[in-house]
């Protein structure tokens, strides 16, 4: 993975002088994270399958902003254009962009995580 793809994945730079190269402080927001991720990709899910564009536009919202606050260019953009089609109901293509978040979201994971673990055993 290039250099480039990766920042895009998750800014190391940014989140590591965000958190002071704490690593007990970013493993505690991992561990937030992927509690915060589970209930909301559920809650994205049970809005689509209900046809409920204004809940899936609030959980979209929340995740975008997880992600972003963490740095995670890829998973913020996945989240924002679900959010954005939800605000205009265009249910449909909210489905069709569902799996692209599930993925961004899944790598900026792991990518949160290996880098709390580096920094756990630097």
């Amino acid at each position: 993975m290039n250099e480039h793809f990766a920042a895009e994945i998750l800014d190391r730079v940014a989140l590591l002088d965000r958190v002071g190269d704490d690593a007990p402080f970013l493993l505690e927001l991992a561990a937030m994270f992927s509690e915060q991720r589970d209930r909301l990709m559920s809650e994205i899910r049970a809005a689509m399958q209900a046809g409920d564009a204004a809940a899936l536009a609030r959980a979209a919202h929340t995740l975008k902003g997880c992600v972003g606050n963490l740095g995670g260019s890829l998973a913020f953009e996945a989240a924002r254009r679900l959010e954005t089609l939800a605000r205009n109901g265009r249910l449909n293509e909210a489905r069709e962009a569902a799996p692209r978040l599930e993925q961004e979201v899944t790598r900026f994971e792991r990518a949160l995580l290996r880098l709390a673990e580096e920094l756990n055993r630097a």
